[in-house]
């Protein structure tokens, strides 16, 4: 199968798609991502069928950006795992304010962060500001690993270039809620163990 013509090779040219409000496809160092700016997240829930009771991630190039809303009891432990594990497959639940969490978490007051150890992605990143973002497959189907997969799956949706993407993990990121200080919960493990303290 090829890709259609909706691969763009100019990083800027997919970045102003997604600020005037297109869903796209793009690669990280795990899954390939679908994203949108958080203003326009329903169109996530809409194209994978996603029940409403399952938030969205919001993924960006910057730590400051992505914590400027953790609220204040949970920043600490926010930025001390950000620093040592970002950019990299670990998304991180943390209580937050702010329209974002509404626009990306329907039922609570917190919001999945994470920044991908991938150039291409970050670049895209820059570019937008942060985004909503999830993995690129219908609700209860499998995920997408590679380009032509994900486009296949939204074959109406732009996707950036080139093609075939950096390799990645093929793996979901690790994912892990705050619970109180300096205590985490994991919720998914991925491909790479933590060494931070667990809440069992």
């Amino acid at each position: 199968m090829t890709l259609d013509r909706k691969l763009i090779f100019d990083v800027r040219d997919l970045a102003q798609e997604i600020k005037q409000g297109c869903p796209a496809l793009f690669p990280t160092d795990t899954l390939p991502a679908l994203g949108v700016s958080p203003n326009n997240s329903q169109e996530l829930w809409k194209l994978k069928k996603r029940p409403f009771d399952k938030p969205l991630i919001l993924m960006g190039a910057s730590k400051e950006e992505l914590l400027e809303n953790v609220l204040s009891f949970a920043l600490e432990d926010a930025m001390l795992v950000a620093e040592k594990y970002w950019p990299g497959d670990l998304t991180i639940i943390v209580p937050a304010f702010g329209p974002s969490v509404k626009f990306l978490n329907k039922q609570e007051n917190t919001i999945g962060l994470r920044m991908p150890n991938l150039e291409l992605a970050l670049r895209l990143l820059e570019l937008t500001g942060p985004l909503a973002t999830t993995s690129a497959n219908l609700s209860g189907e499998s995920a997408a690993i590679t380009a032509t997969e994900a486009s296949s799956i939204f074959p109406k949706l732009p996707i950036l270039g080139p093609v075939p993407w950096p390799s990645s993990e093929g793996v979901a990121s690790t994912v892990i809620s705050w619970q109180s200080r300096n205590q985490w919960k994991v919720l998914r493990l991925g491909s790479r163990p933590l060494d931070i303290n667990w809440k069992k």
